[in-house]
């Protein structure tokens, strides 16, 4: 097979950091290429500059042996370059074909012709078996939905070379599997796929070749079949990564969260709270398992003070918080990693160091008498950047929007653990994060536990839940299937309780 990328000597600064250190880069027609790194090394910097969305400072790009000079996605386009980016750019309030036409209207007598380009999307999406509604509204389609729309996209502008920037971030295991079925059928018509990813099971699974990028450089390229996961993630990470939890046996205390006979609304239709009652103690990790929307995020929303209840209360070391702000939720002692860093995790044209404090930027030491100390706040930022490894080119005073993905995570658990909660609500805690980032998150999630505090782990991955948790609840349609110590629970036992058959509590 001949190349059908190359790029050459690509270097590429931001202020403060230097993203691409004249990265060679090579992929083959018809592969799935895989590029390896850790959040902020430099994958998604080298795929943007294919894409046209970043000019590099210096280095060449070559496209079937030609030297190509790709100014803007358009032309990115035109070349047959297609990409799917990490966080979906699609209108929430336009159909299916309203977004994949977005920008290259077909018209007839100066009309946009839907009808016609309709029909071509329900003829794609059938020959890649991809089984999308031309004419549904994206705000009623989940979100592994929205990512086959994406691919749509791509595929109804003729893309030969598809690029994924984690594409699997946001998808149930369910969903994961049905996109490594759509990959291996897009290579089986010919396509080239470069895949940017942290997640190593899922290299192994799937890619043909993998490059290793570390802090800007390539480290090297390697032949999946010839290596090992341990292998991959020492040359990303640089050391040795553990993959199994270390964790001592639990103490369990008192009980922190008490949650009674909650009943909640549902989202859009979806699963609401029936009924449902849970508690969490302290010195214990409880973990949540389910399918995504069976009602964690209910369940969420109403603990922290978000959505209001129906029926039911919730306690916080024993006081009723059911009718109290999230700001009082916040000074009894609680603590929320979110599920969407950019909705409920960040705003994102405020500073790192602005960020970190919104919580508590009326308190004392952050402020006194109403003015905020900018000496303190400043400090302390670089503090928390320096303790949970958030790679901020222009440190404190970096905008949350210019870190990368992971490190806006890390950015987040940072805030929320450094605030040293007695009850830490964790929802995909290590969504975005690569092999050493989730091992530190991990270490951190364990030493709360350790240090006496409550915490509700709410995770889509089901190794996450099984490695961290002391004992496990199972959500489904809103109700609490059961309850099982982890030493009595395997993947499959959970994976039934998940898809709705009942299990006596055990816990």
């Amino acid at each position: 097979m001949n190349n059908i990328v190359e790029m050459r000597d690509i270097r590429k600064e931001f202020p403060g950091v230097v993203a691409c250190d004249d990265i060679t880069f090579q992929v083959k027609k018809g592969e799935i290429h895989a590029l390896l790194g850790e959040n902020g090394a430099g994958k998604s910097t080298l795929m943007n500059i294919l894409f046209g969305l970043y000019q590099p400072d210096q280095g060449d790009i070559y496209l079937r042996g030609e030297k190509a000079n790709i100014a803007n996605p358009n032309i990115a386009n035109d070349l047959g370059i297609g990409m799917v980016h990490q966080h979906f750019k699609l209108v929430h309030n336009f159909t299916v074909t309203e977004n994949i036409i977005l920008g290259l209207e077909p018209t007839r007598h100066f009309m946009i012709n839907k009808k016609t380009a309709s029909a071509r999307i329900a003829e794609l999406s059938k020959r890649y078996s991809l089984n999308v509604n031309p004419d549904s509204i994206i705000s009623d389609v989940s979100v592994g939905m929205q990512q086959r729309v994406e691919i749509l996209k791509m595929l109804y502008r003729d893309a030969e070379i598809l690029i994924f920037d984690e594409p699997t971030a946001v998808l149930t295991p369910q969903e994961v599997r049905e996109l490594m079925k759509i990959m291996r059928g897009l290579i089986d018509e010919g396509k080239t796929i470069i895949l940017i990813t942290h997640k190593l099971r899922e290299i192994m699974a799937i890619a043909s070749r993998c490059t290793v990028i570390r802090r800007g450089s390539v480290v090297g390229t390697v032949n999946v079949a010839d290596t090992t996961e341990e292998k991959l993630a020492e040359m990303m990470v640089g050391r040795t990564v553990l993959f199994d939890v270390e964790k001592g046996e639990g103490k369990p205390g008192k009980e922190m969260l008490q949650i009674e006979k909650l009943t909640v609304e549902g989202t859009g239709g979806g699963h609401g709270l029936k009924d449902f009652s849970l508690t969490v103690r302290c010195g214990e990790i409880l973990g949540l398992a389910g399918v995504d929307g069976n009602g964690q995020s209910e369940l969420v929303e109403a603990i922290i003070g978000l959505r209001r209840a129906n029926d039911g209360r919730v306690l916080i070391g024993g006081q009723n918080v059911t009718a109290l702000s999230v700001r009082d939720r916040i000074q009894i002692g609680m603590a929320h990693i979110p599920e969407d860093r950019h909705k409920h995790g960040l705003i994102l044209d405020y500073t790192v160091q602005e960020n970190l404090i919104l919580k508590n930027y009326f308190t004392e030491p952050f402020s006194r008498k109403g003015i905020l100390d900018w000496n303190y706040i400043y400090g302390h930022a670089e503090r928390v950047i320096r303790d949970f490894d958030i790679r901020a080119g222009e440190g404190a005073h970096a905008t949350a929007r210019s870190l990368s993905g992971g490190n806006q995570q890390k950015a987040i658990v940072g805030r929320e653990i450094d605030g040293n909660p007695d009850l830490l609500v964790a929802v995909q805690p290590t969504r975005g994060l690569d092999v050493g980032a989730i091992e530190y998150i991990h270490k951190r999630l364990v030493e709360q536990r350790d240090q006496g505090k409550a915490v509700l782990l709410i995770s889509l991955e089901l190794d996450e839940i099984l490695d961290l948790s002391d004992r496990i609840a199972v959500i489904f349609n809103g109700e609490l299937v059961g309850i099982v110590n982890v030493d009595d629970a395997d993947e499959n036992m959970i994976g039934l309780m998940m898809a709705g058959g009942k299990k006596e509590v055990s816990a």
